[in-house]
């Protein structure tokens, strides 16, 4: 039987790179028996065998905008995926642009895939790749049932949350955002919020590091949100666990979960777990639980 679950795959926001332990953002999601994948930042392929998923029992793939460490290897995923033997067509959501980034991936290893072809005679990957541009409102109906929202990421103005629901279990994604009141009514009731958070402590830090952009610091208070604004989210929603995802720090001084849990205080009713790389909820976990 294969159990409604979420794992965290990677939960460190942004693409830079500077400890091993978070790796960019991505998600599993088996749900309504689909396996699902929430963004594709890097790391995913592996993080997802080490989920204990094999890369051909893949059906979806949903991503929630182009910012790169959400959508670096969602090719490189369905290249590994095609070589370990996919032979069913995969559905991938993303907003407009989604075909544009597959289009140039399988362009930039056309030589690759050609040659596979002839040479194993393999089916054509570009076959089995099936894009929907989706945009706010209804992403796919049928199981699970997922809508879109269209969040406050900016300059990115094709940004989503994701809901997904299916037979009473409603798991929702805030994606990459700033303080977004109306995700609170959009996530209502959500058994999991995963929503994205922000130390501001930590973001001179990160800053810091990144002698190359000299705007970062802006960017990141206008298009993220702080984590006390977060739990303020949940609280509205009336969520019945709140994940921290995408985590500005993800590593270093300041940001071990004490820190988020503390900035947070009293304003979240609830379960609330700081994420990980490799955290698992387990749809039948969180019944035992309510119902003890």
């Amino acid at each position: 039987m294969m159990h409604d679950r979420l794992v965290l795959l990677g939960t460190k926001g942004g693409p830079s790179l500077h400890s091993p332990l978070r790796m960019p953002t991505s998600s599993l999601l088996v749900i309504g028996g689909q396996t699902c994948v929430v963004d594709c930042g890097l790391g995913v392929t592996k993080s997802l065998l080490q989920s204990g998923v094999r890369l051909t029992d893949i059906d979806r793939i949903y991503i929630t905008h182009l910012h790169s460490d959400h959508i670096l290897e969602l090719g490189p995923l369905l290249h590994t995926a095609w070589t370990c033997g996919l032979s069913h067509p995969i559905l991938i959501f993303g907003p407009v642009g989604t075909n544009t980034v597959l289009d140039g991936f399988f362009a930039s290893l056309s030589f690759d895939i050609n040659l596979r072809i002839e040479d194993e005679g393999r089916n054509d990957l570009r076959s089995l790749v099936r894009v929907t541009e989706f945009s706010e409102g209804s992403v796919n109906g049928g199981v699970p049932e997922v809508s879109a929202l269209r969040v406050c990421h900016p300059p990115v103005s094709e940004c989503y949350a994701l809901r997904f629901d299916c037979d009473g279990w409603r798991v929702t994604f805030s994606s990459d955002t700033c303080k977004f009141s109306p995700l609170a009514e959009f996530a209502h009731g959500s058994d999991l919020l995963v929503h994205e958070a922000m130390l501001a402590s930590g973001v001179d830090r990160i800053v810091a590091r990144a002698p190359n952009a000299t705007r970062l610091r802006q960017h990141l208070f206008a298009a993220h949100t702080e984590v006390a604004d977060v739990a303020e989210i949940a609280l509205a929603a009336d969520v019945k666990h709140l994940v921290l995802h995408h985590l500005i720090p993800s590593d270093g001084p300041g940001a071990e979960d004490e820190a988020w849990l503390a900035e947070m205080g009293d304003r979240v009713r609830g379960a609330v777990s700081v994420g990980y790389d490799g955290m698992e909820f387990r749809r039948d976990w969180d019944e035992a639980r309510n119902s003890a």
